[in-house]
């Protein structure tokens, strides 16, 4: 096995052979400071390297049922969006490296996040992967969008920004600085494309966000259109991690199959253009973030909830979805938080490594 620091280096050199000249090489230090930062951010900063280790780590996971599955998951890989009907739904908002694999990864990979995440008051382990998988199962047999707009009061409550807080969402973008060279036609073109017929002029401009895909390009393109301002982001994809390290000669991108499964409620201005993502930016488009709330992303409720929304998104292939039921049955109520421990410690000892490689 490859050490961490030169996992990083061999997975930059891949990304920036993906990306050539729009690769976003301040990003990446932005990027190797937050992985020195905690265990939490690290895991969100290295899918490509869970993908490297997590069936040495969990060799059983291997031989679960697959299926297309999210890939990256972790706890602040959920938010909201507004439907074709306009209503809130929450659920997963991150599809980048979806790909085919082992069921049992996405819950894995979430409770792991969680065991990383929780402080001394925190759930247990054993109570982290029960929480996951009884909303996992409970959506495997129902599978449903989580729609805010009747019920899920608590979280719609959470999650809604007081005005004095949505005009400084809007000011922030609208005052967005210009980058330093003009955005390449691919983004300018899908921003275009996505704005809504006759909405104003438009600057792309360059926008750093998110942990993982720190260093691809992504630009924001804010217009007025009758009468108030509207906001559309174009980011880079690449192929999974996954696929990279399991599925070599499979580089399709398959964020916008999973993100408009049957068993979700999609957001209407969620693209997969050639490689390229376009999603509409509100203040109905959010999630909660781990150290401004980890009262809410860590109660019983939320983990139950999550496990819910992975199996929404795995329910896309009914047969599948009983073949993961019968897969369950088999493995008892053990597995679980027991692989989540072991991965999580995983990924600790490799975060300080990196950090005291500096």
């Amino acid at each position: 096995m490859t050490t961490i620091s030169q996992s990083v280096r061999n997975f930059e050199t891949w990304l920036a052979g993906e990306l050539g000249g729009d690769l976003v090489k301040d990003d990446l230090l932005e990027k190797h400071e937050k992985m020195r930062s905690d265990d939490f951010v690290f895991l969100r900063a290295t899918y490509w390297r869970w993908c490297e280790i997590i069936l040495d780590i969990c060799p059983e996971l291997g031989r679960a049922p697959e299926v297309l599955a999210i890939g990256d998951t972790h706890l602040e890989n959920f938010g909201t969006w507004r439907d074709s009907e306009g209503r809130l739904v929450w659920g997963v908002n991150d599809f980048d490296d979806a790909a085919v694999m082992p069921y049992a990864l996405d819950l894995v990979r979430l409770a792991a996040s969680a065991i990383l995440a929780r402080g001394e008051d925190g759930p247990s382990v054993r109570m982290i992967g029960e929480l996951i998988l009884g909303g996992y199962r409970r959506g495997l047999e129902n599978p449903l969008p989580v729609i805010l707009e009747r019920d899920h009061k608590w979280l719609r409550k959470a999650l809604m920004l007081p005005n004095s807080e949505r005009r400084e969402f809007w000011e922030k973008y609208e005052m967005l600085a210009p980058g330093k060279t003009k955005a390449p036609a691919a983004y300018i073109q899908a921003l275009a494309d996505a704005l809504p017929s006759g909405s104003g002029p438009f600057t792309a401009k360059p926008r750093s966000a998110g942990t993982g895909s720190l260093g691809r390009p992504r630009f924001v393109a804010y217009a007025e259109w009758q009468g108030g301002p509207v906001l559309r982001e174009a980011k880079a994809l690449v192929s999974s991690a996954w696929s990279l390290h399991h599925r070599p000669l499979d580089g399709t991108i398959r964020a916008g199959e999973i993100a408009a499964g049957r068993a979700r409620s999609a957001d209407p201005h969620y693209r997969v253009c050639d490689r390229i993502l376009v999603r509409r930016i509100s203040p109905n488009s959010r999630k909660i973030e781990i150290d401004k709330h980890p009262e809410i992303l860590l109660s019983p409720t939320m983990l139950e909830l999550m496990g819910f929304e992975i199996a929404n998104c795995h329910s896309n292939d009914a047969a599948a979805a009983a073949a993961i039921l019968q897969d369950l049955q088999a493995r008892g109520s053990e597995w679980l938080h027991e692989a989540a421990r072991a991965a999580a410690s995983s990924v600790s000892a490799e975060q300080k490594a990196y950090a005291r490689a500096r």
